[in-house]
């Protein structure tokens, strides 16, 4: 299990560019998390980059994540990894979260795409984004309306993690990856 071996299934199974930056901001955000506690990053990176990556070919539930990680269990990933990849779909009631590899996933997902939606209508983008302009965008229930509030919030409380920090944490972990994510200011 490597970041090139697990990138490489990324790229055969989706083709969308912005699924792809959604996958690369949510490994950010999770190689981040593994930093700050100790864990193991290159895990929590490639559960970051593989959680969606079968969501283009098969959107609907329970297909996505199931058939995903029918293939992940065919080419060897690990049961904990594929576990936490199937346990950020609330509909799947026998895979509840668990680990804190489970729950830095759930809390991660959403909020990297909502803070990806937040960059893409300021001109500098990542640079020098803050919690409070998102925590304000969050309120406007017609900006990003497809992203669960609830989802954002309840991650941050099962992680453990205050809303405020988690934001900005989240923020800075994408921001250092700005340019793979097409999140850099434009000038």
């Amino acid at each position: 299990m490597t970041r090139d071996s697990a990138l490489a299934l990324m790229h055969e199974y989706t083709a969308s560019l912005s699924l792809r930056r959604h996958m690369l901001a949510v490994e950010a955000a999770m190689r981040a998390y593994a930093r700050k506690w100790g864990e193991d990053e290159e895990k929590y990176g490639i559960v970051g980059l593989l959680h969606d990556f079968d969501y283009e070919r098969w959107p609907d539930p329970p297909n996505h994540p199931l058939k995903g990680a029918a293939i992940l269990k065919e080419r060897g990933y690990p049961d904990d990894v594929i576990y936490a990849i199937k346990s950020h779909a609330d509909y799947l009631t026998d895979c509840p979260r668990m680990s804190r590899l489970d729950k830095t996933l759930y809390a991660c997902d959403e909020l990297a795409g909502f803070i990806t939606a937040c960059a893409m209508v300021r001109p500098e983008r990542l640079a020098g984004m803050q919690a409070s302009s998102v925590k304000k965008k969050l309120k406007a229930k017609g900006f990003a309306a497809s992203i669960n509030r609830d989802d954002i919030t309840r991650g941050a409380a099962d992680l453990g993690v205050d809303l405020d920090e988690h934001i900005q944490f989240v923020i800075d972990a994408m921001a250092a990856e700005a340019e793979e994510l097409g999140l850099k200011a434009t000038a």
